[in-house]
């Protein structure tokens, strides 16, 4: 095997002949990308016999993977793998766990079915933190609710830094218990006189309404769903009562 997969035999690529233990550690050492689907031989690690694609081995016996795809060549432990058709590739399961979504094309967990938002083709767009594929990606993809698709490793790093959607700057998680939070921290912290009456169109980049505010340092909150997670629209004016 290699650091990526567990497994007891080298694939031929078809693209330049040479053995490797998986595409990926074919990928990091040439110049171009081995098609997985075109794989059609493998030599077993044990005996070095140079056969077909197949799970065991046809000389000595021993098995190439406890898991195989004869469509992907995937050999690998058994991790619940299941190849989805629509997808095209291997996902790990076990399958009974998840649903394809069409709009998305993409395999998510079933606690999704129904409560997330869906964008055509979203998994084919790479991830906007790592530039790297999704789809085809051994990192599970996280979404977002604005319906945006991020590795679920490049999410976590995410929230060290920010909470937004580095796409469209929606709120990546629910910020209700922090924006309540923020109300009493506004509260607390007037602003200087000479921006006691200072008003301030905003909009929202969660509800994407627009809204006329008193401008804070700590953040303006939005008049139709609450967030803070604002950005001004506008310059700053005196109210009317001031002008």
């Amino acid at each position: 095997g290699c650091e990526h997969y567990r497994r007891g035999c080298r694939l031929r690529a078809p693209c330049c002949g040479k053995l490797y233990p998986c595409r990926l550690c074919h990928d990091g050492a040439e110049e171009h990308q081995l098609d997985r689907f075109r794989v059609s031989e493998v030599q077993c690690s044990r005996c070095r016999l140079l056969q077909k694609a197949q799970q065991r081995c046809e000389g000595c016996g021993s098995l190439f993977g406890e898991y195989y795809c004869d469509i992907c060549h995937l050999f690998d432990r058994d991790k619940k793998q299941y190849h989805c058709q629509e997808c095209g590739i291997c996902r790990i399961g076990p399958k009974e766990d998840f649903f394809h979504c069409s709009k998305c094309n993409l395999c998510l967990s079933l606690s999704l079915q129904g409560k997330h938002k869906c964008i055509e083709n979203v998994s084919r767009q790479d991830c906007p933190i790592c530039l790297e594929d999704i789809h085809t990606s051994r990192v599970g993809a996280h979404v977002l609710p604005c319906g945006h698709l991020l590795h679920r490793t490049c999410y976590d790093e995410m929230l060290k830094e920010g909470y937004r959607c580095p796409l469209c700057m929606h709120s990546a998680l629910d910020m209700t218990r922090y924006w309540r939070q923020l109300d009493n921290e506004v509260a607390q912290t007037p602003m200087p006189t000479e921006y006691q009456n200072m008003m301030v169109e905003i909009l929202c980049n969660d509800c994407n309404a627009r809204s006329t505010v008193q401008f804070h340092l700590l953040g303006m909150k939005c008049q139709s769903c609450e967030s803070y997670n604002t950005a001004q629209d506008g310059r700053c004016r005196l109210s009317l009562e001031e002008q």
